[in-house]
């Protein structure tokens, strides 16, 4: 994955049953294409260049049947593996807790949710008709990367919009060769398993 133009812009869809969405850089060009495969046992999600979906980039695959803690590792079109990110179980009952590993299994960051709050009133408002139109718009959790010394990589953090949903990534301090990747594909994968917990 080339080096990005930071923030990155994660970009869902909001017209197709797919859990796909498109990542743009601080220019507004596509980077890559995100697509969850769906009705899968064994969740999979593939990264293309763009959204003609002819150039795969990178396979993010759980390490296990559906699983509250299951780790999901990112191999490059290769196959070779180049990081993985790990749910912290019961950790992330209620706050998301994840931790990120490097190709040789050894823990490089964490991410963890801002507040859960804003979370758990975006997900009990948005049951309700009407009011779920706004819920979006007033809610906007976040989620930052750190180093195991606390030092603060990048954050996420969702967008205000009415429909269609958007995350952004800044970078907040430099990378080393190879944490952008799988800070960028950790993020990735996160936010498809936390939109889907409300």
């Amino acid at each position: 994955m080339q080096d990005f133009d930071f923030p990155l812009d994660f970009q869902f869809k909001v017209t197709t049953l797919a859990n796909d969405f498109t990542v743009k850089n601080a220019g507004g060009l596509t980077v890559c294409y995100v697509r969850q495969k769906m009705f899968k046992l064994v969740e999979e999600v593939n990264v293309f260049t763009d959204e003609s979906q002819s150039d795969l980039l990178y396979t993010i695959k759980a390490n296990k049947w559906i699983d509250f803690s299951a780790a999901y590792v990112f191999r490059d079109a290769a196959g070779q593996e180049v990081g993985r990110v790990a749910r912290k179980g019961w950790a992330s009952m209620w706050k998301a807790h994840y931790e990120v590993y490097d190709q040789h299994q050894q823990q490089d960051f964490t991410i963890r949710e801002g507040n859960v709050w804003i979370r758990l009133g975006d997900a009990l408002l948005s049951e309700i008709p009407v009011v779920n139109l706004l819920t979006g718009y007033f809610f906007n959790p976040s989620y930052t990367v750190t180093r195991p010394d606390g030092t603060r990589i990048a954050t996420l953090k969702k967008q205000k919009s009415f429909f269609g949903r958007k995350f952004t990534v800044t970078q907040e301090s430099d990378f080393e060769p190879g944490e952008q990747e799988r800070i960028v594909l950790s993020l990735m994968m996160m936010i498809l398993l936390e939109r889907r917990r409300g």
